[in-house]
């Protein structure tokens, strides 16, 4: 039986989470990152500058990573934002779905009301299944905003869902 642990990353930690990080951004077709992004600019970027980093362990394997963040500050800061990694060999093995769980509630706890994510490239159908499958809602539309190393520019969708209570 396989097991999902996910826990607060430390900067020790991001040895771990740069392979993951290296092959998603490099790739070029998910992260509106530049795909030769340094060590030390990734971890700016994903350990330095938002709220919280967590690491997802699937059989004490360290195979996937979120951070969280605050999306805007001021009237905002009540919505945060998040970005998820999973690392290749562990696609499909339920990864993204339980780190999208763990931040809502994550999210929750820091007092945060809603999540949205800002460029979610119309070609991570994977992505943009699961957060629609968890309640997410596709809140704009960015004609050709990501530049795709394939496909040319398509689409970027803003997504987003309220996380407390009615006002």
């Amino acid at each position: 039986m396989s097991s999902i642990d996910i826990r607060e990353a430390s900067p020790e930690d991001f040895e771990v989470i740069w392979p993951i990080f290296k092959e998603i951004v490099s790739a070029g077709d998910t992260y509106a990152y530049p795909s030769n992004t340094t060590k030390t600019e990734a971890f700016n970027i994903w350990m330095s500058l938002p709220r919280k980093t967590y690491i997802a362990t699937l059989n004490d394997e360290v195979l996937g990573t979120y951070y969280l963040k605050t999306n805007q500050a001021g009237p905002g800061q009540h919505v945060c934002n998040c970005g998820y990694m999973v690392s290749s060999r562990a696609r499909g093995r339920g990864l993204a779905t339980a780190m999208c769980e763990h931040s809502q509630l994550m999210a929750r706890e820091l007092g945060y009301l809603a999540m949205q994510f800002n460029f979610v490239s119309v070609s991570n159908q994977g992505a943009i299944s699961l957060w629609t499958k968890l309640g997410f809602e596709t809140a704009g539309r960015l004609p050709r905003a990501f530049d795709h190393p394939s496909q040319g520019f398509i689409d970027a969708l803003v997504m987003y869902k309220w996380l407390g209570e009615n006002k």
